[in-house]
């Protein structure tokens, strides 16, 4: 099987360009970026700072083996009474992944992690933005391979964001396609 580097010099390229009648090879759009956030603000609300702490720790140690990389922790700006929260207290992780780890990442994305969700139906052509990006969430963490469901003591989501460098949606939801997304038809 190609890896999503090699499918996208061998089908993405001819494909795009015949679709859309580009120029130049470098004239079609890539996948940018891939930025994978996630908020814990609920599973630590009322919390005693040792059980937060504990939460925190597996939470970063999950996403990091999902990711490849070490999160960045996204803090309260301010406090906020009603929610439980004080400023600076860390509220979700934040990874983004460009390069080899974005495309690896993305691999399992496809071909593991999606059809292991539950009720999956394919991806809704709503979920691409008029840039064409496309962002999708998943409810449960113990989806990607790398978890092992019956040790996860929280459950937590994530969501995905898929940065393209196209112009419009529609090129969006065509590159997503022939990259191998299970996007449905509108």
């Amino acid at each position: 099987m190609m890896s999503l580097q090699e499918k996208y010099k061998k089908e993405v390229i001819p494909a795009m360009k015949e679709k859309f009648g580009y120029s130049s090879s470098m004239a079609v759009p890539n996948i940018e970026k891939v930025v994978i956030n996630t908020g814990f603000g609920r599973l630590v609300a009322g919390k005693t700072s040792e059980e937060q702490k504990k939460i925190y720790e597996y939470i970063l140690q999950s996403f990091s083996l999902i990711t490849g990389q070490f999160p960045i922790l996204t803090r309260a700006k301010k406090a906020i009474s009603a929610f439980k929260t004080r400023k600076g207290m860390p509220l979700g992780a934040c990874v983004i992944l460009r390069g080899k780890k974005m495309y690896d990442f993305l691999e399992r994305l496809i071909h593991v992690t999606l059809p292991r969700s539950r009720d999956f139906q394919g991806i809704p052509q709503k979920s691409v933005d008029k840039s064409g990006n496309l962002t999708i969430a998943i409810r449960e963490h113990i989806t990607f391979p790398e978890i092992q469901p019956e040790k996860a003591k929280n459950i937590f989501g994530l969501e995905i964001t898929i940065v393209t460098t196209t112009r419009n949606r529609e090129e969006g939801i065509e590159l997503l396609k022939v990259f191998g997304f299970p996007i449905k038809a509108s």
